[in-house]
Parts: structure tokens; C-alpha cells; sequence
């Protein structure tokens, strides 16, 4: 089943897949592999594989949850679904065909809106002609510095219905970012032990950048030793603003 998420931007996650690994700075304080240490102290049945060999690097073993794409066909309502909060869909080792499967899903629940985040951009231009891209599904890309805006112009190659860059957790100021092609950008801080900080500037920057295109903008949090911790607030206002879902 979906789980409720505590994400601001979503209403429930849906994991396909699971683990992941780290690639750049961007994920040094991965919330979803601290995350999966407890669910496997937990009993968790997803989490019980961290040895499995397939796994390239430190993180937690990348798994297809074969059964998860019939979950869902059995959900009620209209949802807003956070695809793969543990995991990557686009990570190297996850088959195109997987993909081509979690996007037949989406298509054929065209009530729900669902939301794909990747840091690994590089493989979007590569498998982009070679998917159907449903009407419902937003794609989007971390960008945490500037080292790391390329990823937007590879977002751009794809033919999503939505567009979306994640600027979070936000490690640096990011002067040169452009927002042609892109429908909605979040910002946000990191959390846990040890988290950066987070200049209130860079958010104002893209703020600002965003409300001269017209585009958006969502700031999730500043961040600190809980999500939570610094709340959500920028310049007295919340900023919660989201592109028009689809109308199936």
C-alpha cells in the first residue's frame, strides 16, 4: 500500500524500488538510507537485503519490488504520489523495461498524479524517446550546487507534463540557474545530525528568479536536526505554490 508521506510537496510515496547509492554531495546525509537502517532493524521485508551483491557503492541494495506495481490499481480517490522516496528510478541499474512498467502503471491510473525525482539526469536524454511519458506524471531533478545544474538542461530533453527542479538539500547559491522549460522548483534545507546550513539568500535568489518567470516555487523547509526544526517560513510568508494537477 502507499504510504502517507511527511513531505510537504506529496501526499503519499509509492517505492517500485528500492536502495540506492551515494553520488554526490548532495546525498552525503541520505535521509532514505538512514531511514532504511531503521525499517530494517524494523523487520521491514524490503530492507532485509542490504548484502545483495547488486548494489555499486556504499548506500543500501537497489531492489525491483516486482509486486509493488499492482498497488496502484487497488487505491481509492485522487492521490498525489511521491514515486521511489528509496530509491532512484533512473539509478543505472534499474532496467529501462522496469521503467517502461512503472510508466504504464501511471498511465493506467490516470486519477493520481505522481511526481519522479532523479539525480542520475545524465540517463534522461538517453532513454527519453524510448518511453511513453503520461500526462500525469511531473519529472524532476536535484540540484543541490551549481556543479549541478546540467542536470536541468537534461530534465529539459524529456517531454514530461510537468517539469520540476529540486534544490534541496541546497549546499550553495545557484546565480546562473534558468528556468526555461521548467514548471516548479522547491527548495529546501538538510535535516538530520550534522546538517549544512542554509543561506536564506539562496532561497530568496530562486524565489525571486521564479517569480519573474512565472514559475512556482515551493519552499519545503530550512532544515536542522529534525526536518521540522526550522520550519517553513521565508520572509513572514509560506510558499506553497504548485503547478495545476492533471484533470483525469
Amino acid at each position: 500500500m502507499a504510504q502517507r508521506s511527511g513531505i510537504e510537496w506529496t501526499e503519499v510515496t509509492w517505492n517500485p524500488t528500492t536502495g540506492c547509492d551515494r553520488i554526490t554531495p548532495g546525498c552525503d546525509n541520505c535521509y532514505a538510507l538512514t531511514l532504511s537502517k531503521r525499517l530494517k532493524a524494523m523487520g521491514a521485508e524490503k530492507y532485509q537485503n542490504d548484502g545483495n551483491p547488486i548494489t555499486s557503492g556504499p548506500g543500501f541494495a537497489l531492489t525491483l519490488h516486482e509486486s509493488a506495481l499492482q498497488q496502484p490499481y487497488k487505491w481509492g480517490g485522487r492521490r498525489v504520489v511521491f514515486v521511489n522516496s528509496m530509491s532512484d528510478l533512473f539509478h543505472a541499474r534499474v532496467p529501462l523495461d522496469f521503467v517502461k512498467r512503472v510508466f504504464e502503471v501511471v498511465a493506467d491510473t490516470p486519477q493520481h498524479t505522481y511526481q519522479v525525482l532523479t539525480k542520475r539526469s545524465s540517463r534522461l536524454p538517453k532513454v527519453a524517446d524510448k518511453l511513453d511519458w503520461p500526462a500525469n506524471l511531473w519529472m524532476g531533478v536535484s540540484i543541490e550546487d551549481e556543479d549541478h545544474l546540467y542536470r536541468a538542461d537534461d530534465l529539459r530533453s524529456v517531454p514530461a507534463a510537468v517539469r520540476f527542479l529540486s534544490c534541496e538539500p541546497l549546499l550553495g547559491p545557484l546565480p546562473n540557474l534558468e528556468l526555461d522549460g521548467i514548471d516548479w522548483v522547491i527548495t529546501g534545507g538538510e535535516s538530520g545530525h550534522g546538517a549544512r546550513p542554509l543561506d536564506p539568500d539562496w532561497v530568496r535568489e530562486i524565489r525571486d528568479k521564479c517569480r519573474s518567470a512565472n514559475v512556482p516555487f515551493f519552499h519545503k523547509q530550512w532544515g536542522g536536526r529534525t526536518p521540522k526544526a526550522g520550519g517553513r517560513e521565508l520572509d513572514g510568508m509560506v510558499w506553497s505554490q504548485m503547478p495545476l494537477r492533471s484533470a483525469s
